[in-house]
């Protein structure tokens, strides 16, 4: 489910001390019902996620990120020297001391995004190309009935008025098929390792 911006900038996420700069594009509550410490299984699972690629689990989110992905080769969008520590600098040049020495979360094999920090109730990873500096940011809420779940943040720069007007642009292939796919995709794997998490 959507959330307005305010269920991420009202709460004292660590990330608020970091990207300062960046907008909040979107906020989603997700489908991963659980206890008060599960967030590193979510992480976990979203790492895991990000390292084998979102491409869609239906025929439409299959095509959208196939256009998506050959315009970005064609046009150079994703190359590297458009990426962290080329274009623009990471931020974890801007972590706090406690935040820099503490766990910096999972490896995201060849990804384009990198884990910047994680904490007990969130975790922050950020990815840049020619178009836009991103993080994407995981929290662990209480949910109002006396559970918990996972509530997840895009935060975004644009690079330039290119990087505005591609934002837009693609506004219509996120809702239609980037968060569709990744709520399907996150609520059926949370469901289908619940007996695992039940046993620890």
């Amino acid at each position: 489910m959507r959330l307005p911006r305010t269920a991420h900038t009202r709460h004292p996420w660590r990330i608020h001390e970091i990207a300062g700069d960046f907008t909040v594009e979107d906020v989603w509550a997700l489908p991963t019902p659980g206890g008060p410490d599960d967030l590193p299984e979510l992480v976990r699972q979203l790492a895991e996620g990000i390292r084998s690629g979102v491409n869609g689990d239906t025929p439409l989110t299959r095509l959208l990120f196939a256009v998506r992905w050959r315009l970005g080769a064609l046009l150079g969008w994703d190359s590297r020297a458009s990426g962290i520590g080329a274009r623009t600098a990471s931020l974890r040049e801007r972590l706090p001391a406690d935040l820099r020495e503490g766990p910096r979360g999972p490896d995201l094999g060849s990804s384009t995004f990198t884990s910047l920090y994680e904490t007990g109730d969130e975790w922050a990873a950020e990815m840049a190309n020619k178009t836009v500096h991103a993080v994407l940011h995981l929290g662990w809420v209480g949910d109002g009935s006396g559970g918990h779940r996972g509530q997840m943040a895009v935060l975004v720069k644009p690079n330039g008025p290119f990087g505005r007007l591609y934002m837009l642009a693609i506004k219509p292939f996120r809702y239609l098929g980037v968060y569709p796919a990744l709520m399907r995709t996150i609520g059926r794997t949370w469901q289908a390792n619940a007996a695992g998490r039940g046993r620890r």
